[in-house]
């Protein structure tokens, strides 16, 4: 190893003749790197280059060993957005992981030249007319200039219902399983604890099951939990009380209205889209605090309301069926949506997430499940105590002892929490002020004019607006704007699902709280705000 290259830096080469290496560079988490160099892995007795421990230095040895195949892709289990190019065969493969987890952009230079970023505005010089989102669990090769899908589990098709039964077991231990191995870390770790179900259910799962951790950082001191809101917000109280049942040093953020609205520029400029922003803002200060912390890695709930149909708009899923083809189409498109904020949000302060719910073992568990068995039904207690809810088989997989007393994963109350939507957790004030300021911000004169100002998909309401031309300032063409889903919502449904009950059509609002009659707090609140522009953004596909 040459003595000025420290093992992890990058690009990886193999070879030291130019003109011969195989250099590779990427953004990734690779659980399984150690089994892939251990006894039995397909790089058992290979020197790895540098004779580095990261895990990124595998890959150009797997790709010599199997060759320019997706047993490549498909042999990690992890998170990866890579690009290697072969010097000698000058050609070039990129690859990103299977749900999107790790960005990944690419475009066109005007020579024809190929380029990738993790970062949008990294391509927004060379090809701001071309970029584009590099599709999750694909694979590019320049040689044969096909873009191919190397991820394709059973469930990805939508329209095939699996049959298998809901086992509790096997669920709790999947989920136990994809929480141990992403504590691997060399560099202390915390868990992002909103005190809702998912995110309680791994913070429980990490303290419960830390000794269990291979190449955990720190397994003889409390595991720190950190959680945001507006004063007196109701995440802030349930993450209290998790993090007294589980022992972790806990940690508050509070912010203010203002503070949100501040950031608002700089988020958008972070995040590189004006969807989840209400979601991503609070996230966005809350790592800012946990880097200041001494903190670099974090784990998270996103993913288990996809996989388990957890928005309260599962409530009106019309068929087994139908709530499985949402599930799909939820989790097959989180890369534009909660993945792409909750990654980009906190790596804006260099903190990165790490996603459980997202594991690839532990979707082809759950996404495998009979659909029957995710439905809600409140008039239904299967055991005897508990509403059939949203997640139900979830919560009952969890609803046992855990401890070395007996005691349980959760609080009952915890475990059996209605579903909040982090945007409204954090303090029903954030969306509503959010809100009364793009009101007072965007004229009726100016946002009357909407059509002129933004043809293509124009806003329906004054805070997309708001953020949209925030978007446009930083990101100005219609390939990045391409980048951004549309469609209309009803609390984070997609636009398919607003079709499941008619008195949604017309409306885009994407809080928990636009569900009245499901929401314990939806009285008085207004879903129908600017619903005739919705209605047309929706007819129109925006």
């Amino acid at each position: 190893m040459h003595p000025s290259i420290p093992p992890h830096s990058q690009p990886f080469t193999i070879g030291d003749t130019p003109g011969t290496r195989l250099a590779w560079a990427l953004n990734s988490e690779i659980y399984n790197h150690c089994a892939i160099k251990g006894p039995g892995g397909p790089l058992e007795g290979v020197r790895i280059v540098r004779d580095s421990k990261s895990d990124s230095a595998i890959i150009g040895h797997l790709l010599q060993k199997l060759g320019d195949t997706h047993a490549v892709w498909n042999a990690l289990d992890g998170i990866f957005a890579c690009v290697v190019i072969d010097e000698a065969a000058r050609t070039v493969v990129a690859a990103r992981d299977p749900m999107g987890v790790c960005p990944l952009y690419w475009g066109r230079g005007p020579d024809g030249s190929t380029w990738f970023a993790s970062e949008m505005k990294a391509l927004m010089q060379v090809c701001p007319d071309t970029v584009q989102l590099f599709p999750p669990g694909h694979v590019y090769h320049s040689s044969t200039g096909k873009l191919e899908r190397f991820y394709s589990p059973p469930w990805l098709d939508g329209a095939i219902v699996p049959a298998r039964p809901a086992c509790l077991d096997t669920i709790h231990d999947a989920l136990v399983g994809a929480v141990v191995k992403r504590l691997m870390s060399d560099a202390p770790l915390g868990i992002l604890l909103s005190g809702g179900l998912d995110s309680s259910l791994v913070a429980a799962i990490a303290v419960r099951h830390l000794r269990e951790a291979a190449n955990a950082y720190d397994t003889d001191h409390p595991i720190h939990t950190f959680s945001v809101g507006l004063e007196g917000a109701p995440d802030l109280a349930a993450a209290r009380e998790v993090a007294a049942h589980l022992g972790t040093t806990h940690h508050e953020i509070t912010f203010t209205v203002d503070d949100g609205i501040d950031a608002l520029r700089d988020l958008v400029y972070h995040i590189e889209s004006y969807e989840q922003v209400r979601a991503a803002v609070p996230m966005y200060l809350l790592a800012r605090a946990i880097k200041a912390r001494g903190f670099k890695v974090v784990l998270s709930g996103e993913g288990a309301d996809e996989v388990f149909g957890g928005y309260l708009y599962f409530h009106k899923a019309p068929s087994p069926a139908e709530f499985h083809a949402e599930t799909v189409r939820k989790v097959t498109r989180l890369h534009q949506w909660d993945v792409l904020r909750a990654n980009k949000a906190p790596f804006a302060w260099g903190v990165e997430p790490r996603v459980p719910f997202l594991d690839k073992g532990f979707l082809d568990v759950c996404m495998g499940i009979d659909p029957a068995a995710k439905m809600i039904d409140m008039g239904d207690k299967p055991d005897g105590a508990h509403a059939r809810m949203e997640k139900y088989i979830l919560r009952k997989a969890f609803d046992r002892a855990s401890g070395p007393g007996g005691e349980p994963y959760l609080p009952e109350n915890v475990l059996w929490r209605q579903k909040e939507q982090f945007s409204d957790g954090v303090g029903y004030s954030w969306v509503d002020g959010l809100k009364a300021y793009a009101e007072a911000t965007v004229s009726d004169a100016t946002f009357a004019d909407v059509a002129s100002r933004f043809p293509s998909n124009p806003p329906t309401t004054k805070e997309y607006f708001l953020l949209r031309a925030i978007f446009e300032d930083h990101f100005p063409g219609p390939a990045a704007l391409a980048t951004v889903p549309t469609g209309a919502s009803i609390a984070c449904s997609t636009p398919e699902a607003v079709g499941w009950d008619p008195s949604w059509a017309g409306t885009h609002e994407i809080s928990g709280r636009a569900l009245a009659g499901v929401h314990e707090c939806a009285a008085g609140f207004d879903a129908r705000a600017g619903s005739n522009a919705a209605a047309k953004g929706a007819a129109d596909g925006g």
